[in-house]
């Protein structure tokens, strides 16, 4: 029964992945589709195959996942509590929440979804004693921080890019920005698959190494700590993550491309350049951060540079009522689920 638990782990880990993709497809694409310089088939693929190639980075140029973002997630639960049935629960609370998140195009956090879900669940199965309150802390503190780094992050890049543009004619500047609009979304979604990959990277990290006891439990699954980490566990994660983004995510985009304010190719690149930014200061400093938080915080930043009331502060605020419920809402549900599976398991 423990190593089927195990399994069950690692397929919903994935499927949850491949979920995190397809909902946070437009975090990347978003403003490359609405400016018009990708089809949003060809966005996909871009996209995706930038989302991959943030595994060889992490492995070659970052020192691999010892002491990472994986690192940080798998710590926001104390390893003594942490059971098969916490992890279940998490991860099922995270996939639903993300699903009914999609379904209304609201662009929530796929991060503190899964954060929040596998908090909710050591709290329903060990009492409050049993979440890192550290780690949690540092974590609830950049759902604040993350959008305002980008919203800086933005409105600083926006005014030094119109300036330095200011004698080149608008219609050669839109041409040279949807250029670079390519390999600002590259940057970008490098960071959303360095960033997001990560967490369930260390979901299925902490799962293996609760369950390292397990007799019978196969060479491929043994994982001691996070610094021997299985090669399959990443290149899986960031493969899921992939073929999730491929999937595309067109409800949230309408969001993201031109409802929070008017995107041009230059704001555009702007907005990408800012984020991606963001989310490698993040990565830096091993926190997991919601590439939802970023995106929409650099895209305020640019478009109030224009005006503020360019940006659609209707729209913002939904977002950040939709921000701050989703790690409440998260635990609550996987602490349902969390009994429903003690109950029939």
């Amino acid at each position: 029964m423990e190593l089927t638990l195990l399994i069950i782990i690692i397929v919903l880990a994935l499927i949850f992945d491949f979920i995190n993709g397809f909902h946070d497809a437009a975090n990347s694409i978003a403003t490359v589709v609405s400016t018009k310089v990708l089809t949003p088939t060809q966005a996909v693929i871009w996209a995706a195959f930038f989302n991959f190639v943030a595994y060889f980075i992490a492995v070659h140029f970052l020192g691999g996942f010892g002491d990472s973002i994986a690192n940080t997630v798998a710590k926001t639960v104390e390893s003594e509590f942490i059971t098969s049935h916490i992890i279940i629960a998490g991860i099922i609370a995270a996939i639903t929440w993300n699903l009914i998140t999609w379904w209304f195009g609201i662009p929530s956090s796929s991060s503190h979804t899964l954060i929040g879900g596998f908090g909710g669940a050591a709290i329903a199965g060990a009492g409050f004693q049993s979440v890192h309150m550290e780690t949690v802390s540092i974590i609830v503190l950049f759902i604040f921080l993350a959008p305002l780094i980008g919203m800086i992050a933005g409105n600083i890049i926006t005014i030094i890019t119109l300036y330095a543009m200011r004698n080149v004619r608008p219609g050669k500047a839109d041409r040279w920005f949807k250029g670079l609009q390519l390999l600002s979304s590259a940057l970008l979604s490098i960071g959303h698959g360095l960033n997001d990959s990560q967490k369930v990277m260390g979901i299925i990290a902490a799962a293996l190494i609760a369950n390292r006891t397990i007799p019978d439990l196969p060479s491929w699954m043994y994982m001691e700590n996070m610094d021997n980490m299985p090669e399959w566990i990443p290149l899986s994660c960031f493969t899921a993550i992939a073929l999730g983004t491929m999937s595309g995510g067109w409800k949230i985009m309408k969001t993201m491309g031109n409802r929070i304010t008017k995107i041009t190719p230059l704001e555009g690149f702007c907005a990408q350049t800012a984020g991606s930014i963001t989310l490698f200061i993040s990565e830096m400093l091993h926190v997991p951060v919601s590439t939802t938080h970023v995106i929409s915080g650099s895209i305020i930043g640019v478009g109030s540079v224009k005006r503020l009331s360019a940006v659609r502060w209707g729209i913002t605020k939904d977002l950040l009522v939709a921000w701050t419920i989703t790690i409440p809402v998260s635990s609550l549900l996987a602490a349902f689920f969390y009994w429903v599976l003690k109950f029939i398991l």
